[in-house]
């Protein structure tokens, strides 16, 4: 038997209702509709819609739903991004759970958005990383997408991506060039990345066959082009950590050919998002 598949809305609707919203079933008569428009209180890039969709589907599937702005639009203050027809009931008790999720991956798309417009024309591609919320690491990936960025892997078990601490553990380098190649007839498809920390580890990782991805860590922008003169074949590059708005585009102009960077979806500010609901007569 196969496991469930997780629900994030089902959880956190779980979470937030329990077994009853005691306000909403005391004070709002059963039989009153509403309309609902989340509307956007301040400029940000879309995502979310279809989480927040599904919130009201979850809570009640008779309630009609219109999304006005799609995952990637922008909005502006004022801008209606859902509208919900239906039971009031219905839409109060889904209402907090929907804007959590629109407040939280419209951030998310509009940080990296941000990121991606900082680094003008140069060709590097903005990655987020493993850096997510339990549990919402698909919806949070989604929307880096929404904002113009470039999903890294999705989990440990798509990719290789060997740190410092894997090296700690294989004991150093000697039998790592073996391991590579091991990994390579096995799992000939497989993407292989591998961190360096300095220069001296970079050229020893140049050197090896079988690796698709260096990942630069922490090196200045002088680093980073000094590391790419030793490119070979089609090697890439990939720089990470420390990387900020102020400084993405140094970094972009060093010719790199993607940039990680975990604030996307570990620190991006939420979206100010909110619900104003209006009665429909009889």
């Amino acid at each position: 038997m196969k496991p469930k598949r997780y629900d994030p809305v089902a959880a956190a609707l779980k979470e937030d209702i329990g077994d009853s919203d005691v306000t909403t079933d005391f004070f709002v008569p059963e039989t009153l509709h509403a309309t609902g428009r989340i509307i956007a209180r301040e400029k940000a890039i879309v995502a979310g819609t279809g989480a927040a969709a599904e919130v009201f589907r979850q809570v009640d599937p008779a309630t009609d739903i219109q999304i006005s702005r799609h995952d990637g639009d922008e909005v502006a203050d004022g801008d209606v991004i859902i509208e919900v027809r239906g039971l009031a009931r219905s839409i109060l008790k889904a209402e907090r759970v929907a804007l959590n999720f629109l407040q939280r991956l419209c951030g998310i798309a509009t940080l990296t958005r941000e990121f991606v417009n900082a680094i003008g024309n140069h060709s590097a591609k903005i990655l987020d990383t493993r850096k997510t919320t339990p549990g919402l690491r698909a919806l949070e990936k989604a929307a880096v997408v929404a904002g113009g960025g470039v999903n890294h892997r999705f989990g440990l078990y798509d990719m290789v991506l060997i740190k410092d601490n894997h090296l700690a553990a294989l004991g150093g380098l000697s039998s790592f060039a073996d391991r590579i190649r091991r990994l390579r007839q096995e799992r000939p498809n497989i993407r292989i990345e591998v961190e360096a920390e300095d220069l001296e580890q970079a050229r020893a990782f140049v050197e090896l066959d079988g690796i698709d991805v260096i990942l630069l860590d922490n090196m200045t922008p002088a680093q980073i082009r000094e590391a790419l003169a030793l490119r070979r074949n089609n090697l890439k590059f990939e720089a990470s950590g420390g990387i900020t708005l102020k400084n993405v585009k140094r970094v972009a102009a060093t010719g790199v050919d993607y940039i990680s960077i975990g604030a996307l979806t570990n620190a991006a500010p939420a979206i100010d998002i909110g619900l104003e609901m209006t009665h429909v007569p009889g």
